[in-house]
């Protein structure tokens, strides 16, 4: 068989040390130094704005009355350094500070984008929140508790119509509102324009110059499992390190400036620290796209996909997935979406092989070569760049090695390798929650990830490490059989595709291990049926039975012993809930939410009083 020909991509990390610690602890990092990087990310911008004033730095098309978008509006590097001092001046006269930051409500957008650049030149804390905080919840918990947790002082969102409810239900009276648009009845607000107006003065320049490494530049709050989420603190210091990590681990980001088409909200650290400084940090463009994988609003993606090249591509697998089928019947979308880019890169769960197999067929179709497909490890805490591959021949599961100047720890745990960090990038704790940055840390000052790794081969270490799973996640049957939730749970998502969303496992200390199983809308396809009829009544078709059930018989037939068995399956009719912490509004499943919120189900599925229930018929 011929070696796969890949568009040329430098890997900048590719060997590692490794050290004995004590017996069950090895620590690896990178052989290649951290080089140095600036103080604050806010340098990069001044630097843009005197190097190539009139570059893009970001663009969003226009949103028209009709509900419809438009033609792009841009943002230059000199406009955006402008507005973000005038921004800045007003903070600076309302005495915001770190105690009393700015929160912010809506999605990804240039007000946005101004608002956080002038926080950071006036030394304010900005505290990106998840929109369905506001815009899905029911009972606003969720944002009440990031509002108790950082007591902002001003509050910003896009359009006042859609956020008073929660505005008005969450944000205390004292609090100035500035809105993009709109109005709130019955309550007083701030027009941004307003805010961005404020003649600037030298309190601007004192202000950029008293923050350094150690100034608080954003919270981010975690996703949330059982308990509410928590507030990482992002330093100066982090985010800088994490942007000069990154481009020696990817050399194709300093080649030129990058141009990104993206839809990652802001408020996760993938979109708003990895992807949005990684523009600012080389002066690229970001294309905000309004788009999502979703199957209302995927075809916005597509539409921005074929009139925009990217030359580095970020999305989730279930973006990637709709993109696999979409390239397959549009040559438009693979002229475009091929033409430039260097690298795709996925994070957020595991990527099935199929798909990834669907992407490689059209563009060795339409290109003659295949785009490197990336990936690699990290976390909010961690900035969140902390591992990647080391080469182009990446397998499902694969994360690669250390990047530059951060060290892993290697501790055996109950069977598994868990991996800790620690370096430049990682977070100094979790705001007003000393307890909480006690017990994530362990004696040597390493963050505790809780992610799962093993050795993609043990024979040579420079190629790093592969997914083993959750150390939270993993239980035992009553047997005393361990079940690694991550490779199982990843078999299954990729046996089917494209029809399962996600999986979660269960079983704990019963005999058998069972899936509860979130199905994909093209079920309905699979059924016949039309895309607008119930879920419920597509997952009750005898096709739809056939698939799955042919499914399960496939998987038991290739599973070695009663952990690695699904031995009962179950098709959800009701998604993951967000208001319960089951699901991250960036499509994340929490396993240990659903699990304790559906103990009822679980139970039902494991006494055979569910239905749908599958069981592999071979079993």
């Amino acid at each position: 068989m011929s070696t796969p020909k890949f568009r040329p991509m430098t890997f900048g990390v590719t060997r590692v040390a490794l050290r004995e610690g004590a017996p069950g602890t090895r620590y690896l990092r990178a052989e290649l130094p951290l080089q140095d990087y600036p103080e604050r990310m806010t340098d990069r911008l001044q630097h843009w704005a005197q190097v190539a004033p009139e570059r893009s730095f970001m663009a969003r098309r226009e949103k028209l009355a009709d509900g419809s978008s438009g033609d792009w509006q841009h943002l230059s590097y000199a406009t955006a350094w402008s507005t973000a001092r005038r921004i800045a001046q007003g903070l600076i006269d309302r005495g915001l500070s770190v105690d009393r930051p700015v929160l912010i409500l809506s999605e990804n957008d240039l007000e946005h984008a101004l608002l956080a650049l002038g926080c950071m030149l006036a030394g304010v804390p900005f505290v990106p929140t998840s929109p369905p905080y506001s815009l899905v919840s029911q009972d606003f918990d969720k944002l009440r508790h990031v509002i108790q947790t950082v007591t902002p002082s001003l509050v910003f969102a896009a359009d006042g119509e859609r956020y008073a409810k929660a505005i008005l239900a969450a944000v205390p009276a004292d609090v100035e509102i500035v809105l993009g648009a709109g109005q709130i009845d019955g309550r007083a607000s701030t027009r941004f324009a307003e805010l961005a107006s404020t003649p600037d003065t030298a309190a601007v320049d004192t202000a950029m110059r008293a923050t350094g490494p150690d100034t608080i530049v954003k919270f981010l709050f975690t996703s949330g499992s059982t308990k509410m989420p928590k507030a990482v603190i992002n330093t100066q210091r982090m985010w800088c390190a994490n942007q000069q990590q990154m481009a020696q681990s990817m050399p194709v980001l300093a080649e030129s400036p990058p141009v990104l088409v993206d839809w990652l909200p802001w408020n996760h650290t993938f979109g708003g620290n990895h992807n949005f400084g990684m523009v600012l940090f080389h002066g690229g463009t970001l294309y905000i796209d309004d788009g999502k994988p979703t199957p209302a609003l995927m075809a916005q993606t597509l539409r921005n996909l074929r009139e925009i090249a990217p030359t580095v591509y970020f999305n989730v697998p279930t973006g990637f997935e709709a993109i696999a089928h979409a390239m397959k019947q549009d040559p438009a979308l693979r002229s475009k979406l091929l033409s430039r880019v260097k690298m795709f890169f996925y994070a957020g769960a595991a990527l099935a092989q199929p798909v990834w197999d669907s992407l490689y067929e059209s563009q060795e179709q339409e290109v003659g070569e295949r785009i490197v497909m990336c990936t690699g490890l990290g976390m909010t805490e961690s900035g969140p760049f902390a591992i990647f591959v080391t080469n182009p021949n990446v397998k499902a599961g694969d994360l690669g090695v250390p990047t530059c100047g951060m060290e892993l720890k290697l501790v055996d745990v109950d069977g598994k390798t868990e991996v800790r960090y620690k370096g430049p990038n990682i977070t100094p704790g979790y705001w007003r929650a000393p307890k909480e940055t006690a017990e994530s840390l362990d004696e040597e000052g390493f963050f505790c990830s809780g992610d799962a790794v093993k050795w993609i081969d043990e024979n040579n270490i420079h190629l790093g490490l592969k997914f083993d799973g959750r150390i939270a996640e993993d239980f035992k049957l009553a047997t005393g059989t361990f079940v690694s939730v991550g490779p199982l749970r990843a078999k299954l998502i990729a046996a089917g595709a494209p029809y399962v969303q996600d999986v979660v496992l269960t079983g704990i200390n019963l005999k058998e291990v069972g899936a509860l199983v979130f199905p994909t809308p093209a079920v309905r396809a699979l059924a016949g049926l039309d895309p607008q009829v119930p879920l419920r009544q597509a997952l009750d078709s005898a096709p739809v039975a056939e698939h799955f059930q042919k499914m399960l018989d496939q998987l038991a037939a290739t599973a070695t012993g009663s952990a690695g068995r699904i031995a009962r399956l179950h098709l959800m009719h009701e998604p993951p809930s967000l208001d319960k912490g089951e699901v991250t509004d960036k499509g994340s499943i929490n396993q240990r939410a659903v699990l304790q919120h559906r103990d009822v189900l679980v139970t039902a599925l494991h006494s055979d009083a569910v239905q749908p229930i599958f069981k592999p018929r071979s079993y």
